[in-house]
């Protein structure tokens, strides 16, 4: 090269784009859809429909936090719907049958949820079992004892439920439906454990490097452990959410929360500066399902093209946050 010849930048632009892409590209996924349903439909403006929106999404945002801590400790929990069914069975079943207190019957479906994160925990950590395996032979086993008990999959119905338990589904505190507020109360409990404390900083840790985890002395086993039980007995009070919402248990019905967890906990982690789950970003991902679900149906479509369409936009939203991670 002759002396003074310009040295031209190549692929500026193009890094500049990719920028922009790995730091806001869902962002302006979820900016985009929302003004095409406004515009679509101007009532999903409306502060009714957001509040429908919050109601509906609140289930789903409480398994999705449990699904955030497991992936955060770098595993998978393809048991969360059977710790919510039990969750919902347990308390139902003990109110109906054994005339139990409402609040114990919540006590006793928390407990049921636990139990289900124990038996993952034993496969987990004592038998050193994969995460995927090991909850993949829960779900299994815990829909088979669903059916089993329930007699081939039939609802358990009470209607006659104690007015301070049917209020956690459908009652108000200052105009806010409770289930909004439990869920946001939860929302806080795991932003301050798994993002602001001590014992969030080891989970990261664990879920980056378990190996040099443990050569820094942190008992991974024991935090493992710990966090699966946690996300079940999480996943456990959104099942006496629903149960109190429908007064009713339906076996199985659990197992439709699974996919969308997964979906909102990696949607979150793809927001996330460093591509790692975490509270807020799961947050975002549940509104954002939550968002999609309601404008579908403002759209008044079909069932079986909003199911098409809801599909399409879950896989291109986690392939947005593949290519994200993969460009960081």
């Amino acid at each position: 090269m002759k002396s003074g010849t310009p040295i031209v930048a190549v692929g500026r632009p193009a890094a500049g784009w990719r920028d922009v892409f790995v730091r806001y590209g869902f962002l302006l996924i979820i900016a985009a859809c929302f003004l095409f349903f406004a515009l679509y439909n101007p009532s999903f403006l409306g502060v009714g429909n957001f509040k429908n929106i919050a109601e509906g999404s609140a289930v789903l945002l409480v398994v999705s936090l449990g699904m955030t801590l497991v992936v955060a400790l770098g595993g998978i929990d393809l048991s969360v719907g059977v710790a919510l069914d039990f969750g919902s069975a347990f308390a139902i079943v003990a109110m109906k049958e054994f005339d139990v207190a409402w609040y114990a019957a919540i006590a006793i479906g928390v407990l049921a949820g636990a139990g289900v994160g124990l038996l993952n925990a034993l496969l987990v950590v004592r038998l050193a079992v994969s995460p995927f395996l090991a909850t993949l032979g829960v779900y299994f086993i815990g829909g088979s004892v669903e059916r089993i008990f329930t007699h081939g999959g039939g609802p358990i119905s009470f209607r006659h439920l104690p007015e301070q338990y049917y209020a956690i589904g459908i009652g108000e505190v200052l105009g806010v439906p409770t289930k909004v507020v439990i869920a946001a109360g939860l929302v806080l409990v795991y932003y301050v454990l798994v993002e602001r404390s001590i014992i969030g900083k080891r989970i990261h840790g664990i879920g980056l490097q378990p190996s040099a985890a443990r050569v820094a002395g942190l008992k991974v086993k024991a935090y493992t452990a710990l966090g699966l039980v946690v996300a079940s007995a999480t996943c456990a009070v959104a099942g006496i959410i629903a149960s109190a919402s429908l007064r009713m248990f339906t076996p199985l019905a659990g197992n439709a929360y699974l996919m969308n967890a997964i979906a909102a906990t990696f949607i979150g982690a793809s927001i996330h500066p460093h591509g790692r789950p975490n509270v807020l970003g799961t947050l975002v991902g549940v509104l954002f399902l939550g968002m999609i679900a309601n404008g579908l149906n403002l759209m008044g479509l079909d069932f079986n093209v909003k199911a098409a369409l809801s599909g399409i936009i879950l896989v291109a939203a986690l392939a947005l946050a593949i290519a994200q991670k993969r460009l960081r």
